[in-house]
């Protein structure tokens, strides 16, 4: 029998063991309580270290152990956390009140890495509290005892909402969340974040857009404080390139780290990590033994020997990567060092939260530029901070291959009715606007695959039962859905193990391939030579240091965010009208000076486009400061209009400031770039870019995820190797057969969107359009490159270029340019064009 306590005592007791501990309750916290109390679900937004995690787990304890009677098993309390590596210091947490607030109750963890043996255990007597992984709790829900399971379940709390939010994971979470509020109503559901702006849509997509409207939203009344500053370079030259001031700066870190007792180093790739790593190192050999590296391709058990040094404050230095970008606490650390920009305010905030992690205590990121404009960017991010914009992230919108899955795991899960089933995942936000049309053709789809695949007995994985529920007929269909649940969709990866050893890490397929045995790589720190690849592992001994290059892992550019591109154009604006104060932008001036001089800097107001003619041929530069998606889209837009002019071959190159078009015959861009700007209805404009561009391999890419979602492509069986290609193949068979026998099928249309919204950045790229129609086109004839023009030129070059032959030609043409930049200015400068 339920048992109801008043509010106010519920508050109490979570306030009393907070003060027991010594903490004194925060405003934020009490707030929180008093909503669990009330029953309400919500939203708390805080900066990291503000208290969440007791702000909304006592409040649960405090409601939901009491309601239940002591000797109850079966689970009543869901923590779902993003990271399986985050699990086990979550449950250290929540572990700590349950003796006073919930005594007879246990706490569990269930992710990928819990054992076979406690799997079982937690089967046969459920915890009353469970750590749980999105993946992990699909997997519960694809069992027939799933509403025995889970029909207790009283309250879900999902941590770093603002992680999932953005994803397919959190989409994922919203089925879940869906399925559990059939068999509990009155289900309370809270989400944690930490960086967001987008908050009443976050909320939404947490608890349904049926319930939001009776969720509340709790958040601090003023951010938290967040030191930032920039370890300005001893030197700033004039001239710049992506990366040129890196090394340079490798002695002002160290220095930066030597009154330091514990800090963190970010940095934006894994083979920065190891750059970085290696590097430390070297400047302070007697560091040895304090100093460590964390990625995402370094063993588990590497990685959480890492995490435990940082937790004891036994690890002076950490080189890291974003692996180390959430949740976990680590009192000890002092600092956090930002190598290059961080291309977005939230991930700047996110990472500085890693610091001065506990209520009272005030972050600290120090921002270190690997070249020069990103002392810009610097000074511009600061500014974005201190006036609160932050970057939206957007819930995606009825992805098929998610619903496809979710069918197939709610079959598995005591099966279904489809008007039922239809009306519970139309609660949601992702699938609240899904068409009938599109609901019935997911049906059809799980029934027999489809038109094009309805011979395949594989793809015949739910059919409904003489009582017309949808079940799983098949035992080794179920098996296989089960061990492929989930939508992270992991690179092609070679598991890394010595040959007299144990395993070190992973690398990517493409970067092995390149490598001949007897060649040597970084990984961990350690330089490796390379012996076999055999069964999907890279077999490895250890090598000479002096050998060794970087892994270069990919997705190692992340685009300029809207919000920091526009605080950007901000800051030029004031280096224009004389007006900036901030110590980056007076470092970087002689490259902005020179920039000006020579043409002139873009601003909120201005677009600048430059025009160089040469022996290379004829040289667009054009400025949008979009982020690297958005130019790539409009570099390729605006060259496809060039070509349906006049027959002509274009090269681009772009990068987060703008890019370049280069014909070998000459174009007028002054006559026709105003008129190319133009944005055509959206409608058109896509269609435009889909001619422009290989589209067809764009969306076959994104299909081979979709189609590993969607259960067309499984990943191999435990203990099987993973053969990447292998899998590749099949997914681009399934696309051909697709194309030609289902061209309507909605996977298919599926990928073209996401090629489209996340390759390219489609609506980014319309408003950008719309942006630069609002702006002045500045056209200046140039008669050598600019300091923006050069970076961009430097993009092109390295595409065709050996590093040897682009340091040779480079410097050869920075010694021209300087050359020109101590001459008088002779700048010519074109009408600006009318709108």
């Amino acid at each position: 029998m339920r048992r109801e306590m008043d509010p106010a005592d519920q508050v109490a007791r979570a306030a009393d063991w907070l003060q027991a501990q010594g903490w004194r309750p925060l405003p934020l916290q009490r707030r929180c309580w008093r909503a669990i109390a009330a029953g309400c679900s919500g939203l708390l937004h805080a900066g990291t270290g503000a208290g969440k995690t007791y702000a909304v787990w006592l409040g649960l304890l405090a409601r939901h152990a009491v309601a239940s009677p002591p000797a109850a098993h079966g689970l009543r309390l869901l923590w779902i956390t993003p990271l399986r590596a985050l699990a086990a210091d979550t449950a250290a947490a929540l572990q700590a009140p349950l003796a006073s607030l919930a005594p007879g109750w246990r706490l569990g963890v269930r992710t990928g890495d819990t054992a076979a043996p406690e799997r079982a255990r937690q089967r046969r007597r459920w915890p009353q509290a469970l750590v749980i992984t999105p993946e992990s709790l699909s997997l519960l829900l694809a069992h027939a005892e799933a509403p025995q399971w889970l029909g207790q379940v009283q309250a879900v709390v999902v941590d770093e909402w603002h992680e999932l939010l953005g994803s397919k994971r959190g989409v994922q979470v919203q089925l879940a969340l869906a399925r559990l509020r059939r068999w509990q109503p009155a289900l309370q559901v809270w989400g944690l974040s930490a960086t967001l702006a987008n908050l009443d849509e976050a909320l939404a997509a947490l608890v349904g857009p049926a319930h939001a409207h009776r969720a509340v939203l709790v958040q601090e009344p003023q951010p938290r404080a967040v030191q930032i500053d920039t370890l300005l370079p001893p030197q700033v030259e004039r001239l710049a390139w992506a990366g040129h001031l890196g090394a340079a700066m490798a002695a002002a870190v160290a220095a930066e780290l030597d009154d330091c007792r514990s800090a963190l180093v970010f940095t934006n790739t894994r083979a920065q990590t190891e750059w970085w790593y290696q590097t430390l190192l070297e400047l302070r050999p007697h560091w040895a033994g304090t100093v460590a590296l964390h990625h995402g391709s370094l063993d588990a058990q590497v990685r959480r020997w890492v995490e435990d040094g940082l937790k004891r404050g036994v690890l002076r230095v950490v080189v890291c990567t974003s692996s180390l970008d959430l949740g976990v606490d680590f009192g000890p650390v002092e600092r956090v060092l930002q190598i290059g920009s961080p291309k977005g305010v939230a991930r700047l905030l996110q990472r500085a939260g890693r610091s001065g992690h506990g209520p009272g205590r005030t972050p600290r990121l120090t921002l270190v530029p690997t070249h020069v404009l990103e002392l810009v960017e610097a000074a511009a991010a600061r500014a974005a901070v201190q006036a609160h914009r932050i970057e939206p992230r957007r819930p995606p919108l009825a992805p098929l291959d998610v619903l496809v899955q979710h069918l197939v795991t709610v079959a598995l899960g005591g099966g279904f009715r489809p008007d039922e089933l239809w009306e519970e995942v139309r609660t949601t936000h992702a699938y609240a606007t899904l068409q009938e049309a599109s609901w019935r053709w997911c049906l059809d789809f799980v029934r027999c695959g489809g038109a094009s695949l309805q011979a395949y007995p594989d793809y015949h994985r739910a059919q409904p039962d003489e009582q017309g529920i949808w079940r799983v007929p098949d035992a080794r269909l179920a098996r296989r859905h089960r061990l492929n649940i989930g939508t992270i969709v992991a690179d092609a990866q070679l598991e890394v193990r010595l040959r007299r050893g144990g395993r070190l890490g992973s690398v990517e397929e493409g970067f092995i391939a390149r490598l001949r045995p007897g060649q040597a790589f970084w990984l961990g720190g350690r330089a490796l030579e390379l012996l076999r690849v055999h069964d999907g592992v890279a077999w490895v001994r250890d090598a000479r240091p002096g050998a060794a290059v970087l892994p270069r892992w990919s997705g190692a550019r992340m685009p300029l965010s809207t919000e920091l591109a526009a605080a950007i154009l901000q800051q030029l604006q004031q280096v224009a009208q004389g007006t900036a104060t901030a110590p980056e932008l007076k470092a970087a001036g002689a490259l902005l000076e020179l920039q000006a001089r020579w043409s002139a800097l873009p601003g909120p107001e201005v677009l600048v486009a430059e025009l160089l003619q040469d022996r290379e041929g004829c040289h667009l530069f054009l400025y949008p400061l979009a982020g690297r998606d958005v130019h790539l889209g409009l570099a390729s837009w605006l060259a496809w209009q060039a070509t349906q002019h006049m027959p002509c071959t274009l090269s681009l190159a772009v990068n987060d400031w703008g890019l370049e078009l280069l014909s070998p015959t000459p174009l007028d861009w002054a006559q026709w770039l105003p008129q190319w700007l133009r944005p055509p209805p959206e409608p058109q404009l896509v269609q435009q870019l889909l001619a422009s561009l290989n589209a067809t391999e764009l969306a076959q890419r994104r299909f081979r995820v979709i189609a590993r979602v969607a259960g067309l492509v499984l990943q191999p069986l435990p203990g099987q190797p993973r053969r990447e290609r292998a899998l590749q193949a099949s997914a681009t068979l399934l696309w051909q057969v697709l194309q030609r026998y289902d061209p309507a099928n909605l996977l298919l249309q599926q990928a073209r969107e996401e090629a489209l919204r996340e390759e390219l950045d489609v609506p980014a790229l319309a408003a950008t359009l719309q942006r630069l129609q609002r702006q002045r086109l500045a056209l200046h004839r140039i008669e050598q490159p600019t300091p923006l023009g050069l970076a961009l030129l430097v993009e092109r070059l390295r595409e065709r270029l050996s590093s040897e032959t682009l340091s040779a030609r480079l410097q050869r043409l920075v010694a021209r340019l300087q050359r020109a930049a101590a001459a008088p200015s002779r700048r010519r400068r074109v009408p600006e064009a009318a709108r």
